[in-house]
């Protein structure tokens, strides 16, 4: 069967884990339920979830990595038209949120007929705390359910899907008292009833939140198992509508439509782990001390590290990892992880030149202090072919919420400062001589 691509979860899990965590949080640092201002919610992207006239979910969510939906994407990106799809939902429907809610209908009719609205998981987790049911553009945008064009819910994919739009939570804005915690909320999450909702995000958008990214030129990047280039522009024209996608930033507004164009790299630590786990002992420390050893371009050893499922950026092949050119008599475990760490790191620059192709304008990339980005070799890769400074922070989305809970007065560039004065951790620049890592990369 096909599911072998399937992903769920119970989304009552994800409300009980948190319940655990505000409940453990409150006691272990000993702060009083009443003294907490407001709530910031992170979230991760383009899950269904679909609730009953009662406020109970009515199945599984169908998570991010769940690739059922496909086809139903990829039919309604004919059917609809590229360019209609390019120009109004700035990408394709693929497989996101709504093609997700399609696939409940035609598969699952008796589930689908008793849904009262559907939402996504962050929109749920907020329920689960105020028994309110509403959801921001930002988040629509991600489920591919606002047309950008017209400043509303895209009218035309319902009617090409045949569902129907009152289906829609209310739309509340990113930033602002969006609910409150209500009497049962209190009960099972311990925070003080009344306490507003003032924030909410998907993950890779407040991911550019926490690292101080609003501004077009300006890009976030993470380098876990998979990779992610997220860069800001105030373009809504698209030419890279299904390798490329675009969601309304947490910044989005009408006079100003500031768009978080998403590159996400499938195969790119999980590289670096999977080489440490087949070599044995090797801590990621000396796993780099060793790759320092060796010099740039491996000595023509060369991975191409897409080996995690089907590649976005690559149309959706699965091209698999590829070792090239071992010799025998010279490669080392050395020269396989300097390879792996230079090729994730071509792969992010090949990336990047996608976007770039796609109206991204690239000044300076943000990241977080951890993973991939460690690397002295990763980052100084990366920094010296495309000829701009990665800056380090130590922060994480987790903290970038919590502080977008207090970001009352939309002062963007005052938050941002904030955080380039608190958490700048270091830079790394453009090496001088570029030609080694050119020959390399080619």
């Amino acid at each position: 069967s096909n599911q072998n691509d399937w992903a769920e979860q119970d989304p009552d899990i994800w409300w009980s884990h948190i319940c655990n965590g505000t409940k453990r949080i409150l006691k272990e640092s000993n702060v009083n339920n009443k003294e907490i201002i407001s709530i910031g919610i992170s979230y991760q992207m383009h899950g269904l979830v679909i609730i009953d006239k009662e406020g109970n979910s009515l199945r599984n969510s169908i998570i991010w990595c769940d690739s059922r939906a496909v086809e139903i994407g990829n039919n309604a990106f004919d059917e609809i038209g590229n360019d209609a799809c390019a120009s109004r939902l700035l990408n394709s429907p693929a497989n996101f949120t709504a093609s997700k809610l399609k696939w409940v209908q035609d598969n699952e009719p008796d589930i689908y007929n008793q849904i009262y609205k559907f939402m996504l998981p962050g929109d749920y987790v907020s329920y689960k705390f105020s028994n309110t049911i509403n959801t921001t553009i930002s988040g629509l945008s991600e489920g591919i359910f606002w047309d950008f064009k017209k400043q509303k819910i895209a009218d035309f994919l319902f009617d090409s899907y045949g569902i129907n739009t009152s289906l829609v939570p209310d739309i509340v804005d990113t930033f602002g008292e969006q609910s409150k915690v209500d009497k049962k909320g209190e009960q099972q999450s311990g925070i003080a009833a009344g306490t507003p909702i003032y924030y909410r995000a998907g993950d890779q958008p407040n991911n550019a939140l926490s690292l101080n990214v609003f501004h077009p030129g300006e890009v976030a990047a993470t380098g876990g198992t998979s990779g992610v280039v997220y860069a800001v522009t105030n373009t809504l024209s698209v030419k890279e509508s299904s390798r490329v996608n675009n969601f309304a930033h947490v910044n989005y507004n009408v006079r100003m439509p500031s768009i978080g164009k998403l590159l996400c790299i499938n195969g790119a630590g999980i590289m670096y782990r999977w080489l440490r786990n087949q070599c044995g002992d090797d801590s990621y420390e000396s796993m780099n001390r060793k790759a320092a050893r060796v010099d740039i371009g491996s000595e023509g050893l060369s991975i191409i590290p897409f080996g995690n499922g089907a590649e976005r950026m690559l149309d959706n092949k699965n091209i698999g990892t590829q070792f090239c050119n071992i010799n025998l008599n010279k490669h080392s475990k050395g020269h396989l992880y300097r390879a792996a760490l230079e090729g994730i790191a071509f792969s992010f620059v090949y990336g990047m030149e996608i976007l770039k192709n796609d109206n991204a304008v690239i000044n300076v990339i943000r990241a977080g202090n951890d993973n991939l980005f460690r690397s002295e070799i990763f980052s100084n890769t990366l920094a010296t072919l495309i000829g701009h400074e990665i800056e380090i922070y130590n922060t994480t989305g987790a903290v970038g919420a919590a502080r977008a809970a207090g970001l009352l007065d939309g002062d963007f560039d005052k938050f941002g400062k904030n955080i380039n004065d608190n958490d700048h951790v270091m830079t790394f620049v453009p090496l001088e001589n570029k030609v080694p890592y050119l020959e390399a990369y080619q």
